[in-house]
């Protein structure tokens, strides 16, 4: 039978993925990796396959897109957990957009290296975070961070580039975020037992370190620790805003005087005034929401590293 289930979304990385297909099989077959190719052919395709794999046939299963691909398949694995069955360990081949998800899990850009790595088999477990709000009353499980505020938004202005690839689209719609839509609320933070009541333009909740494949939201994140990383960002004018943005991108915006960072195993923020934009893993949680609750689980899949 073969070793690894491999879920492969055709629609990742602007649609580019199925054509990285032929390159995958001959790397699989250059490394001696038996396997089994399944093409997603909708949205939560790919849950459906993670949550239903037998682990005693497949003991590893390969995300093999973006971070929404890695998002459906972490969402399956806990499913089948929750239910008491036994889960794969979990690898990724980054072939998306951003590709934060792989990052946060310490995997390398490149294919070639991912299918070596894959093929050490090498493994170590790894935290998974759960937000509850928005479209998700039920919650939804994540595997790299949770962005409220401008990062959501920036999210949904680079969906619409439909012809520029990478993480430019990120840098294009974080500019056009930054004179559109730009307007922070009064939040209400619960972080354990501290409470905060301040403005926030984005607040970042990491178990990885990156958003946009260019933006270092939590730089010294460790994934297996059982804490949450933040990063707030209070409410700077747009030109502080804008060298912020560039802080971001060096992973230096500590040195910003606009800018704190907590650590915490439970998150609630409610908005006080206006509302909040949420994404999870770049899936979107809600739009214009009121409360979202977020908790850490420790050490809760094994991923191939």
């Amino acid at each position: 039978m073969p070793a690894i289930k491999i879920v492969l979304n055709p629609t990742a990385g602007m649609n580019s993925a199925k054509e990285k297909i032929p390159q995958i099989r001959d790397l699989l077959k250059k490394y001696n990796i038996e396997y089994d190719l399944e093409i997603t052919e909708r949205i939560g395709h790919a849950a459906d396959i993670a949550e239903h794999l037998d682990a005693n046939v497949y003991p590893v299963i390969i995300a093999a897109g973006g971070d929404g691909t890695c998002n459906e398949v972490l969402n399956g694995l806990m499913a089948a957990k929750n239910s008491g069955r036994a889960i794969p360990a979990m690898g990724a081949l980054p072939i998306g957009r951003g590709n934060d998800f792989h990052y946060g899990m310490g995997l390398p850009a490149g294919l070639e290296e991912n299918i070596g790595i894959i093929a050490r088999d090498k493994r170590q477990y790894m935290d998974v975070g759960k937000v509850i709000g928005g479209i998700y009353p039920q919650g939804r499980y994540f595997g790299n961070g949770i962005g409220v505020g401008f990062s959501t938004i920036v999210g949904f202005e680079a969906a619409k580039l439909k012809f520029i690839h990478g993480f430019i689209t990120y840098v294009i719609g974080a500019v056009k975020t930054l004179f559109l839509y730009y307007r922070a609320p009064m939040v209400k933070m619960e972080l354990d037992a501290l409470v905060l009541n301040q403005k926030s333009i984005e607040t970042s909740v990491m178990i990885g370190r990156r958003f946009g494949g260019a933006f270092f939201m939590a730089p010294s994140a460790v994934n297996d620790d059982g804490l949450f990383d933040l990063c707030i960002a209070n409410d700077p004018p747009r030109l502080e805003m804008l060298k912020l943005m560039g802080k971001y991108m060096k992973g230096t915006q500590n040195s910003s005087s606009f800018v704190s960072t907590r650590r915490a195993r439970n998150v609630t923020l409610t908005a006080l005034d206006g509302t909040l934009a949420v994404h999870a893993d770049g899936e979107t949680i809600c739009e214009k929401g009121r409360s979202i609750n977020i908790e850490c689980f420790h050490r809760q899949i094994q991923i191939i590293c």
